[in-house]
């Protein structure tokens, strides 16, 4: 991955309404050693149209704070709210309509089916949710990511990053209000985890089609993918404790460099 940032990431963005809001959120586990406060006391409002990179130390509480925005997982104490909705009052029912309808999910691993091709791969959610997919938003889903003329293709017939794209596209194939991607680069070589973080990158700064803005949280360990962001947000130990804006890779990784703890 080359170290050349998108001049989009240098410029000062208009805020816009929040597409997802944390509010006082705590999320506490019980062990058999007693209680770890995974989060405690989290605030933030994660801006529509924007690209939001996550990042701490291990522990910090990343990804709790990822499945906690995303309705993955329930806070202790706290609200959510997501394009205006409180999640608290939400059955599981409705609370899987929602995450069906407003977000997607791109993950480490790209979570493909061998034996299905890119079309099907992207097709499969509308078909499990009962819908019958339209075939021509399926194959603009793949063109949007940059695999035109793939949609035959098996995963096993495509590179890494193809086949996170292919991810990608399935993800926006329900024109989400709010992608969450988790670690999207860690499993690709440099050209290709850059090439994701410029589509990701791209698909906020595009201008907003079908009414959706394209939000993004992402939650990284690697400074040069969080640069590709708007805002990063530092964890540690549960709770935010700062926030840089439109940054360089080695701004972040210093102040990376910071809060982990001594060794």
């Amino acid at each position: 991955m080359t170290a050349t940032i998108p001049a989009a990431v240098h410029a000062a963005r208009p805020p816009g309404p929040p597409a997802v809001v944390l509010d006082d959120v705590t999320r506490t586990y019980r062990s058999r050693s007693g209680k770890v406060d995974a989060l405690r006391g989290v605030s933030h409002a994660f801006a529509s149209k924007t690209f939001t990179a996550i990042m701490g130390p291990s522990g910090s509480g990343k990804s709790t704070l990822m499945q906690i925005a995303a309705g993955l997982d329930r806070p202790t104490r706290g609200r959510v709210r997501v394009a205006g909705t409180d999640l608290a009052g939400l059955n599981r029912t409705t609370l899987t309509r929602l995450r069906r309808e407003m977000m997607g999910f791109v993950f480490q691993q790209y979570n493909l089916l061998d034996a299905l091709t890119a079309y099907d791969n992207v097709a499969l959610p509308a078909r499990l949710a009962g819908r019958r997919p339209d075939r021509a938003e399926v194959i603009a889903a793949l063109d949007q990511v940059g695999l035109h003329g793939l949609a035959r293709r098996r995963p096993p017939e495509l590179s890494g990053g193809q086949q996170q794209r292919v991810a990608i596209a399935r993800a926006l194939h329900a024109r989400p209000a709010v992608l969450f991607a988790d670690e999207p680069t860690g499993a690709l070589d440099r050209h290709a985890g850059r090439d994701v973080l410029e589509l990701l990158r791209n698909l906020v700064d595009a201008p907003v089609t079908h009414g959706v803005a394209q939000t993004v949280v992402m939650v990284t360990h690697d400074p040069l993918a969080a640069s590709y962001a708007d805002s990063v947000l530092f964890l540690a130990d549960g709770r935010v404790v700062g926030q840089m804006e439109r940054s360089d890779p080695a701004r972040i990784g210093a102040r990376m460099a910071e809060l982990e703890p001594v060794r």
